[in-house]
């Protein structure tokens, strides 16, 4: 009986395009000398499209595998080639991240990336996306000729050998990075023809979307395809259809596609002998019962699953890795015909550091196989963009199916530590992949059964850690308030010390200045003498409504300018001006936020902007109180962001006055208490600045503690009454 076709375009794929050369590039060491030999030859475009990068990452170790000099970084890489072409452009598109992550990526990446290269090296932070999104595509691009995509970023930790040595330097040279390194298992595709093209126009019009700014196609050059492909690169199959096949969410005027999982949806279904799946995460609950369906068969197909040990880092490993849990005890009571297997590569010798098997590929009946981005989770299904890359063997092409029965071989081989050879050898004579595995599996290196070893989460717990893998859009700070360890918020009494702490601070320069030779240097009669010569000048308002615009524009601390109104002038008109200037500077940095756009307010403010702009989006009177009065990030960085977001004029000068005035006032009172302790050190004027400063450290902890009460009410009514992704 001849199968049908599962590839479709529109239901299950994006387009289907001819590709000349296709290549299984397996872990990351090479991919990355790939490109680094590739890269060089682009002569138009390069499209770069990355939930992460790394400026300083090395594509090779230096001093090795023929270079005699050392390798430069990828930012220099880059950078040097568009400076030896005048004709060619670079364009990096990365996720603007979540402040989740912001310890772990790299700080300063505009500045590396962009301000610091030739301006024919673009590189932009990706935030077009609904809350609790990302960008997660791993493309790039050359010349629209050759193409490469897959679940590697090029960034840290990527890099490692088949062989993933607990002991290799070559990782830690490559990251520029000192500490041990987990061994990383990954794959990329690279791929020629039309279907480059294809992977050139989606990364061009991802690029669209994100700035606002078109880019135009490079010229297709008659030789392109056979110049780019680097002579070492093995071709695994040659004029074959490749599908491109995306997950991107609905946002905006955009529609929602969710190819990725009607592809798994399909693919699961038409199996016959077997389906191997390699992939970092599996919670996703609709592939799960797909797979389910497949175990309860008598004659179903055998399923085996290759995951990691564990993920990487705290919090996907209390949320992602149990809800795996759940996921893997529904198979097994699913399978009842013992068709079932779920591993995991073991190294005994990596100690504590268990290869991140972070690769997403899936393999079926030797005439099927999709390698991409997208994970087996709720994300991948519908919140973030993916791209995987699926070929399928027609009835009688029997190089394709070659080829696809190789690629899984090398996978195994690699994992149980043998030869292909020895593989194919063994799946001939067990007529069964599972039984091969099984016949194949030793000491050592090896694939070991994936064990549950974490407890099985209780019904609250499941409820917590499900917002790590949401179907719809969550508040950050829903996230960071199931998902932060609670070590790591400061408590009211912690911030509470801080305030007595600089209280303190603020008493001992008193002193200092009162016991100490300071005081010949700054006291208070040549203060005096200032304020009385600026008060008597016409022109004060005027001068001092200039200072506060141009240190705000500066970004000169606010608090900073309105401590030295009230001391230059007396306490009453300290506050008129430090208040008429703060607000004149709010509204000047307003509306150059508003000229200036999103896109270069996002260059000034770095991934500050991510949490200011999750609280303007709601664009509320509420909100803008928050962000004044609460410290979300510096005066002049919120209203630049509130320009550009158009947040409601109204509001925003109606949250500014209300919102600054209580926080202006405490500033006045407790700076005209700390002046007077400067004039008069004794017991009673010590004991006001005392009380004052109680009353308006208590009062400011009073009112941020009921306005983020409201906002997260707020927040997580508008959660609950969204509608599903799905």
């Amino acid at each position: 009986m001849r199968r049908q076709s599962i590839l479709q375009a529109g239901r299950n794929c994006w387009r289907i395009c001819r590709a000349d050369r296709v290549s299984f590039l397996i872990d990351g060491a090479d991919y990355f000398r790939t490109l680094h030999h590739s890269l060089p030859q682009a002569r138009q475009q390069i499209m770069i499209l990355a939930w992460d990068i790394y400026s300083q990452l090395k594509l090779i170790p230096s001093k090795t595998e023929g270079e005699s000099e050392g390798v430069p970084t990828i930012s220099e890489l880059l950078d040097q080639l568009v400076r030896d072409n005048h004709n060619l452009c670079v364009n990096i598109l990365s996720w603007d991240f979540s402040l989740l992550y912001a310890l772990s990526r790299e700080w300063l990446p505009i500045y590396k990336l962009d301000w610091s290269t030739h301006r024919r090296f673009k590189f932009c932070l990706d935030d077009q996306f609904p809350l609790g999104a990302s960008h997660h595509q791993k493309i790039v691009v050359i010349d629209d000729a050759l193409a490469f995509s897959g679940g590697l970023d090029l960034t840290r930790g990527r890099w490692d050998t088949p062989e993933h040595r607990a002991d290799d330097e070559r990782r830690s040279v490559v990251d520029g990075d000192p500490l041990p390194i987990r061994p990383y298992h990954d794959v990329q595709m690279a791929v020629t023809g039309t279907v480059a093209a294809a992977l050139g126009s989606l990364a061009r019009e991802r690029w669209r979307r994100a700035t606002g700014r078109k880019l135009a196609a490079p010229e297709l050059l008659s030789a392109a395809n056979g110049s780019l492909w680097p002579a070492e690169l093995q071709v695994d199959i040659e004029d074959v259809d490749v599908a491109i096949v995306r997950t991107a969410p609905a946002y905006n005027e955009f529609v929602e596609v969710r190819e990725v999982e009607q592809l798994y949806l399909d693919s699961i279904a038409a199996a016959e002998k077997y389906i191997y799946i390699e992939n970092q995460f599996f919670t996703t609950p609709l592939i799960t019962r797909a797979l389910a369906r497949r175990l309860a068969e008598t004659d179903g197909p055998e399923i085996i699953l290759n995951f990691p040990l564990n993920t990487e880092g705290w919090l996907s490993q209390q949320s992602m890795d149990m809800m795996r849990v759940i996921a893997i005890r529904r198979l097994r009571e699913a399978d009842k015909h013992n068709h079932l297997a779920i591993y995991y590569p073991a190294k005994p010798d990596l100690g504590e550091l268990s290869i991140n098997l972070h690769a997403k590929i899936m393999i079926m009946d030797d005439c099927f196989v999709r390698v991409g981005s997208a994970n087996l989770n709720n994300r991948s299904m519908g919140m973030d963009t993916e791209c995987d890359l699926a070929i399928e063997a027609g009835q009688d092409d029997a190089r394709v199916h070659d080829a696809i029965r190789s690629f899984r071989n090398r996978l195994l081989a690699e994992h149980l530590n043998c030869t292909t050879d020895a593989v194919n050898a063994e799946v001939e004579q067990q007529g069964s992949l599972l039984r091969a595995i099984e016949t194949l599996r030793g000491e050592g290196r090896t694939l070991k059964y994936l064990e549950s070893h974490l407890p099985e989460p209780d019904e609250r717990t499941l409820y917590d850690i499900q917002l790590a893998d949401p179907e719809r859009p969550v508040d950050s700070e829903i996230l960071l308030k199931h998902f932060v360890p609670e070590k790591q918020i400061k408590s009211a009494g912690r911030r509470i010390a801080g305030w007595v702490l600089t209280l303190l601070v603020l008493l001992m320069l008193a002193a200092t200045w009162r016991f100490t030779s300071l005081r010949d240097w700054l006291d208070i009669t040549t203060l005096s003498e200032i304020a009385n010569q600026w008060r008597a000048s016409s022109l004060t308002p005027l001068i001092v409504i200039a200072a506060f615009v141009v240190g705000g524009l500066l970004i000169i601390p606010v608090t900073a300018m309105i401590i030295v109104s009230v001391l230059v002038f007396d306490p009453l008109m300290g506050f008129v001006y430090a208040l008429t200037g703060s607000a004149i500077s709010a509204l000047s940095a307003y509306g150059l936020g508003g000229l200036l756009g999103r896109n270069a307010v996002r260059q000034l403010a770095g991934r500050r902007i991510n949490q200011i702009s999750r609280q303007l989006a709601k664009r509320g009177l509420l909100t803008m109180l928050v962000v004044r009065i609460v410290p979300v990030a510096p005066f002049t960085i919120i209203n630049l962001v509130a320009g550009a977001s158009h947040i409601r004029f109204r509001d925003f000068v109606a949250g500014t006055m209300l919102g600054m005035t209580p926080g202006i006032l405490g500033i006045t009172l407790l700076t005209d208490r700390v002046q007077a302790s400067l004039r008069s050190p004794d017991w009673q004027t010590l004991l006001t600045l005392l009380i004052v400063a109680a009353i308006v450290f208590v009062a400011g902890y009073l009112l941020s503690r009921k306005l983020l009460t409201l906002t997260k009410s707020q927040s997580m009514s508008s959660a609950q009454n969204s509608p599903p992704q799905d």
